[in-house]
């Protein structure tokens, strides 16, 4: 019965073709993981959308801030109970003061998403947080495809979700 029930709900499931896609994958603390979010973030032409869990690795911050000094239109959607820490408080303060737009959202146990959607044909996702432990400490991985519209279509909407529900950050 279980087996049909899971099959049942793979069913609904909308298929999504990356057959066409280039597809990079990195892992940490190998170093992998954090080269390919920052490679994602320097390749930016247009626009990043970001989805976080934890939200405080210096470096990440500067390529967000380096990415909205040279015209990319960057938006971000945080954890809210996740960012409290100094450290946290502190990223935020500084992207916002730079110009960028970011909201905390309140209304998950945790808002675990750890996404970035570049020109709206780019996705990088896994499980690295944008945090200092995920990039020197952690076992993480970070995948990113590339030319997969109907893939990044998915992450816009479940982003866009999460934006109208997040709150301004205003520190």
């Amino acid at each position: 019965m279980q087996i049909f029930k899971t099959l049942l709900a793979l069913a609904f499931i909308p298929a999504v073709s990356i057959a066409s896609s280039n597809i990079e994958v990195g892992f940490s603390p190998e170093g992998g993981a954090q080269e390919l979010v920052l490679k994602t973030i320097n390749n930016a032409e247009k626009s990043i959308r970001m989805m976080a869990f934890s939200f405080s690795a210096p470096d990440v911050m500067n390529a967000l801030v380096a990415a909205q000094k040279r015209g990319v239109d960057v938006q971000i959607v945080i954890d809210e109970k996740g960012n409290i820490s100094d450290k946290s408080l502190l990223a935020m303060r500084y992207v916002t003061q730079n110009g960028i737009k970011l909201r905390t959202d309140d209304h998950y146990r945790i808002q675990h998403d750890k996404v970035i959607i570049v020109d709206g044909c780019t996705v990088e996702t896994g499980s690295f947080n944008f945090a200092k432990t995920a990039e020197y400490k952690n076992s993480e991985n970070v995948i990113v495809i590339h030319n997969a519209p109907d893939l990044v279509a998915q992450y816009l909407a479940h982003w866009e979700n999460r934006w109208r529900q997040g709150v301004d950050f205003s520190s």
